[in-house]
């Protein structure tokens, strides 16, 4: 299938490892030019190297912190400057600490804030007016399955990834006769450094092993395994492409089935 995403040009979030990393491999197979950012600057250039090798397209990485607006604004102002538009959003980040209300200080809920929700909005309202200029547009955010089922001792995460889910639909539907979709996709439990380090949470807050921790949610996946980036990776590319151009308004996840409710 063609996905249309050749000379395409996305900009994708927290891309250096895990699944953004999985996202920026899939839109580079499909021949999209790519801007990546993330806070570690020699894991991010290592991905670009290999981005550009693997798939023979330009690849533009910047070191910047999505939680930092002066970051956000100054990864698009260069991304404008080296290939004059972005066509595609990919909004990422990484998870912010375990933890139950009571254990969680105002300053890590601020913290949070800014790295969940703030991070989005800024990185939306910084390319959203090209979108709508040039007719056509994907924003994809990259959220998690506790948006549809809360998942215990996970307060932060499971607070804030659904305040960005009640932005994207509602964006949706502003911008829907724009020729822009915005969805969201949920990944369950992957094979991610973000999932290694909920299971050693999990396993010092209950007192068992990380490997008893993993073993326990693959139990509650019908699919009995974790997932992998690729795995998810497929859905963005397609969310993020010419072929899911009647697609918006939708938060999807990619779980094993994880999810037990009806929509």
């Amino acid at each position: 299938m063609d996905l249309g995403l050749k000379g395409k040009i996305a900009l994708i979030a927290a891309a250096s490892k895990g699944l953004g990393r999985a996202v920026a491999e899939e839109l580079a197979a499909e021949g999209a030019s790519l801007i990546i950012c993330s806070r570690g600057d020699e894991a991010l250039q290592e991905a670009r190297a290999a981005l550009e090798t693997a798939h023979g397209v330009p690849v533009l990485a910047l070191a910047a912190d999505v939680a930092n607006p002066a970051d956000v604004a100054r990864v698009v102002q260069a991304a404008m400057a080296r290939f004059g538009r972005i066509d595609i959003l990919v909004t990422n980040a990484g998870g912010p600490p375990a933890g139950t209300f009571d254990t969680l200080s105002a300053e890590q809920w601020q913290a949070a804030t800014q790295l969940l929700l703030t991070s989005v909005v800024e990185l939306t309202r910084a390319v959203l007016p090209g979108m709508k200029a040039r007719g056509w547009g994907r924003i994809l955010n990259i959220t998690s399955i506790s948006v549809k089922q809360p998942v215990e001792n996970l307060m932060l995460s499971n607070s804030l990834r659904a305040a960005v889910t009640g932005m994207a639909r509602t964006l949706a539907t502003e911008v829907a006769a724009q020729g822009i979709t915005v969805n969201n996709i949920l990944p369950g439990y992957t094979r991610t450094e973000r999932v290694v380090g909920l299971a050693d949470a999990t396993a010092a807050k209950e007192g068992i092993s990380a490997a008893d921790a993993t073993a326990r949610w693959e139990s509650q996946i019908p699919m009995r395994r974790l997932g992998e980036p690729r795995e998810f990776a497929a859905l963005a590319a397609f969310l993020c492409s010419e072929r899911a151009s009647y697609i918006t308004g939708t938060s999807i996840p990619v779980d094993g089935g994880w999810i037990r409710g009806l929509f």
